[in-house]
């Protein structure tokens, strides 16, 4: 588990990092704006910006020519492989780029299900976005059986005991989320994976969700493939899948006659968005440095130096920066989350859905669902969320592509959720405001 050693220097930062989000210094209705609808999109720093306007005014062109700008674009197409390659823990050849998790992961179902028919069985789970279900129940067409793991209603978690009795020698593909987009619960993906690997089944991962807010390994995790999207980790709107080279090699894309057998680019259709990957690299280097002024600040406490003299960062390899800084991003957000758990429990009538045991708090992130008990009807998570938002709380309502999850606790027909996520950017203060505005529009 990470200690607190590095909590306090992301707090201690907290101007400096909000300073490099142009967008979090908006006002709504005169009240300053909190993003906290970080769940459905995360805010970029400036540097992410620059990086896509600097290509487009500098090196916009396709890939593959005999001149400057194109050999520009292949570099830096290479470059964003190697920085997704040092936040995912893989090889570079491993990363494909994509518009989004949903497209690359119909892509990978489409050529995985070439192999398959009847007698085969993919498992999905209740838990998931259905980015990571519907794709797999498309198989269906082929004779392929889906079959469901299911949840613990009390506590949104996943039923290990039913999911591992639901893998079996028939088992082909075991399709899981790192975390719930909707109440945040984290999967013990490690130990999915080795379940479904000595029953001989692949593993995919969607780890869309929990991208801003953990540490991601997939060599540790041994996974077969994880999709995570930059967008969701303060980057540009662009998927990224992560897949073992034997399977990116072995499995045969739908794909253009023209476009080479070499992995990982005959997973890449047509041209790919590259301003938006050169902004891919900014935003893994945005990670990279609040790992490296983390290590900084740790070096200089550790000294008893004044702030103003630290010492150069203890490391400029950037996975172990990267390593650094989701070390202080689950300690602050642990904080934030303890402190809005702890305030939305004194107000009556709301129920947090998922864990809110703080001595599981490193089960889950900082994303909660919550609804009113017995909701009039202005106290539905669209009413909630349109309130909060004119008061300048940035908040999502519905079921946020979790539809599983809300049909399951029989809340789809009533307007699902109202959803608050926290990320690194949001600070103390916010929090307060907005459990102060919830008890004024609940009371």
């Amino acid at each position: 588990m990470p200690t607190t050693e590095t909590a306090p220097s992301l707090a201690l930062e907290l101007t400096s990092i909000r300073s490099q989000f142009p967008s979090l210094a908006q006002t709504v209705n005169g009240h300053p704006a909190a993003f906290l609808d970080g769940p459905g999109g995360t805010q970029v720093p400036q540097r992410v910006i620059d990086a896509i306007s600097n290509y487009l005014g500098r090196d916009n062109a396709n890939t593959g020519g005999a001149y400057a700008t194109s050999r520009n674009t292949d570099a830096m197409l290479a470059e964003a492989r190697g920085a997704m390659a040092d936040f995912l823990h893989c090889a570079a050849d491993e990363i494909v780029f994509g518009p989004n998790m949903t497209t690359l992961t119909y892509a990978m179902s489409r050529a995985i299900g070439r192999d398959l028919g009847a007698g085969d069985e993919i498992l999905v789970t209740r838990l998931d976005h259905d980015a990571n279900v519907s794709p797999w129940l498309a198989l269906e067409e082929k004779g392929v059986t889906i079959r469901w793991a299911e949840i613990l209603e009390e506590d949104c978690t996943l039923d290990l005991d039913d999911l591992a009795s639901k893998i079996n020698d028939r088992t082909r593909l075991v399709a899981v989320g790192y975390a719930s987009n909707a109440v945040g619960t984290i999967n013990p993906i490690k130990k999915i994976v080795s379940l479904a690997h000595a029953a001989g089944a692949l593993v995919y991962v969607d780890a869309v969700h929990y991208g801003p807010h953990g540490l991601i390994d997939v060599a540790a995790l041994d996974c077969d493939f994880l999709v995570c999207s930059t967008y969701k980790f303060f980057g540009p709107h662009m998927g990224v899948l992560f897949g073992k080279r034997e399977h990116l090699q072995r499995f045969h894309p739908y794909k253009v006659r023209p476009l080479t057998d070499a992995v990982p680019n005959r997973w890449e259709w047509g041209t790919l968005n590259h301003e938006c990957i050169a902004g891919i690299t900014a935003c893994v280097d945005y990670v990279a440095d609040l790992g490296r002024r983390s290590l900084t600040i740790a070096g200089t406490a550790a000294l008893g130096c004044p702030s103003g003299e630290a010492r150069p960062s203890a490391t400029s390899d950037r996975r172990a920066a990267i390593v650094a800084a989701f070390e202080s991003i689950h300690n602050y957000e642990q904080e934030l989350m303890n402190r809005l758990i702890i305030g939305l429990q004194q107000i009556p009538n709301v129920k947090i859905y998922g864990i809110t045991d703080s001595s599981r708090f490193s089960e889950r992130c900082p994303t909660l669902a919550l609804r009113v008990v017995n909701q009039t009807a202005d106290q539905t998570p669209l009413a909630l969320a349109t309130k909060l938002g004119d008061q300048g709380f940035f908040t999502w309502d519905g079921n946020y592509y979790a539809l599983s999850l809300t049909e399951r606790l029989d809340v789809e027909k009533s307007g699902g959720f109202l959803r608050i996520g926290l990320v690194h950017y949001n600070a103390i203060e916010e929090v307060d405001r907005l459990l102060t505005a919830l008890r004024q529009i609940l009371t």
